[in-house]
């Protein structure tokens, strides 16, 4: 039996790794509604579990497209939107909810930056080969991971419990804490210089596009 164009492009659309993807994209605002209507520490703790499961679907969904066959161009154009929603909005709730906001204020400005620059260029260079690269997956992965330490500070605290009578040094928030700031400094490192690759390339396709 043959599938008609219209009810192919469909099925490709509504795939299981799609709806992880648009699934991903979609827990970026509930990260913010829960931090707005939950009380603390019960809303760190959703967050933290909504951020993890997000970070999980963007394993599973290129893992689940390449095994079943069902990689599409709409899964293409939707995966990297739900890295970069969840990201930028991961660091909205952690500027406006952390103790060490004004330790990520710079490196999160540096990644929200970056993340709007390739945005524009992709668009603005439909077709133009800026594939992604093995550095930039890279960053990604050095993002998720620093706002996943960062969120995990406040639930890992309040179920270790308060310091041991006369124990001196940070206790386990402030060493989460450290962990984490030194993680998103990594990862705006990282974000500056794949931003700078992809500068570049667009600024090379681009003169070379005029010179034709």
């Amino acid at each position: 039996m043959r599938i008609s164009t219209a009810t192919g492009e469909r099925a490709m659309i509504w795939t299981v790794p799609n709806l992880l993807t648009m699934a991903r994209i979609a827990a970026a605002p509930a990260l913010a509604l829960v931090v707005w209507l939950v009380d603390a520490p019960l809303a760190g703790r959703i967050a933290l579990g909504l951020f993890l499961a997000a970070a999980l679907t963007d394993f599973l969904d290129g893992w689940l497209a390449r095994r079943l066959d069902q990689q599409s161009a709409l899964g293409a154009m939707l995966d990297p939107v739900g890295d970069k929603a969840m990201v930028t909005v991961a660091l909205i709730v952690l500027a406006a909810t952390s103790p060490v906001a004004d330790l990520l204020l710079l490196p999160g400005a540096v990644i929200v930056t970056r993340e709007v620059l390739v945005s524009g260029l992709r668009e603005h260079l439909a077709g133009a080969p800026l594939a992604v690269t093995r550095l930039a997956k890279w960053k990604t992965a050095a993002q998720m991971a620093a706002i996943g330490v960062l969120l995990a500070a406040e639930p890992l605290a309040a179920l270790a419990g308060p310091p041991p009578a006369g124990g001196a040094g940070p206790w386990i928030d402030d060493l989460v804490e450290a962990a984490g700031i030194g993680l998103l400094w990594l990862a705006a490192a990282l974000t500056l210089v794949t931003g700078w690759d992809y500068f570049r390339k667009a600024v090379a396709y681009i003169s070379a596009k005029e010179e034709r």
